[in-house]
């Protein structure tokens, strides 16, 4: 899975700290007092919705972490377009491990799923238009390369990881530093090689562009000015559509000729997803 392979994730390290925050110092009392320490567990994890599926292999972490000798299967893959009813995992493991690592994996896939869904809906608005839809650092905190992963799975690209990887030069930036051009240029002195510019006038383009940027961030343009700004730029720098972005409003500014369009509440507002394990006869 490549939010583990290429972004650094530490998967043993959430899981156990998910699992910690869940167990307490006690533990599942519950599956303790009720469950014979060796009944096992046969279950199917399924959705009760049409999905883009996302996080299946941090799900059977969690899993494995309680029985490392869980037989897991899984059904389907991260990126699979599902529809309501469709099985994702069979496992068959100890019944108070399958138990207590219920909801910790299901949550997580509930999550990463919803935030893949709401992102494929986004992605399929815009196609054929050229325009590239973009996730922002609008995270939940703790979570931000596992959502960013769930956002590349549902077909977006990832903005920016930090605040580390690119600088992004906005209206309180600019107030501080005096004007457009002083705020360009002194990231420019600094020698950094990504300079994303937010302007949100069409009179603040040249001087940003005049200073160095690379990239050109548009913030909150209707689609007619938006065409006025790309027309302006002419291809020297990509520009980017943010702002006030929704499912009903993006193919409109998709079709101003823009570059790339960030949404915000793909992350944000991303509704989980409704997912369930239920015990099976084996």
């Amino acid at each position: 899975m490549s939010v583990i392979d290429q972004s650094g994730f530490d998967l043993d390290a959430f899981v156990a700290a998910t699992l910690a925050e869940d167990l307490g110092d006690l533990g599942d009392i519950t599956s303790a007092a009720v469950i014979p320490g060796d009944a096992r567990f046969t279950g199917l994890m399924d959705t009760r919705e049409p999905i883009v599926v996302a996080g299946l292999a941090i799900a059977e972490a969690f899993f494995r972490a309680l029985d490392p000798d869980v037989a897991i299967r899984r059904l389907v893959e991260d990126g699979d377009p599902v529809p309501a009813g469709t099985d994702l995992l069979r496992l068959e493991g100890a019944a108070r491990a399958m138990l207590t690592a219920e909801r910790s994996a299901l949550n997580t896939v509930q999550h990463l799923s919803g935030v893949a869904t709401l992102t494929r809906s986004y992605v399929d608005a815009i196609a054929g238009t050229g325009a590239i839809l973009l996730d922002t650092r609008k995270t939940i905190p703790g979570l931000r390369l596992l959502e960013k992963y769930a956002t590349r799975t549902g077909g977006a690209q990832n903005h920016r990881l930090g605040l580390w990887d690119a600088a992004m030069i906005k209206d309180n930036h600019v107030a501080v530093a005096g004007g457009v051009a002083e705020a360009v240029g002194r990231a420019v002195a600094a020698g950094i090689a990504r300079i994303i510019v937010e302007v949100d006038r069409l009179d603040q383009i040249e001087p940003a562009l005049g200073a160095g940027a690379t990239h050109l961030l548009l913030d909150n343009m209707t689609p007619a000015t938006l065409r006025e700004a790309v027309a302006m730029v002419d291809g020297r720098v990509p520009t980017e559509a943010s702002g006030g972005v929704r499912l009903d409003t993006i193919r409109a500014i998709a079709d101003s000729g823009i570059t790339y369009i960030s949404v915000g509440r793909l992350t944000q507002s991303a509704p989980a997803v409704d997912i369930g394990l239920d015990f099976v006869i084996a």
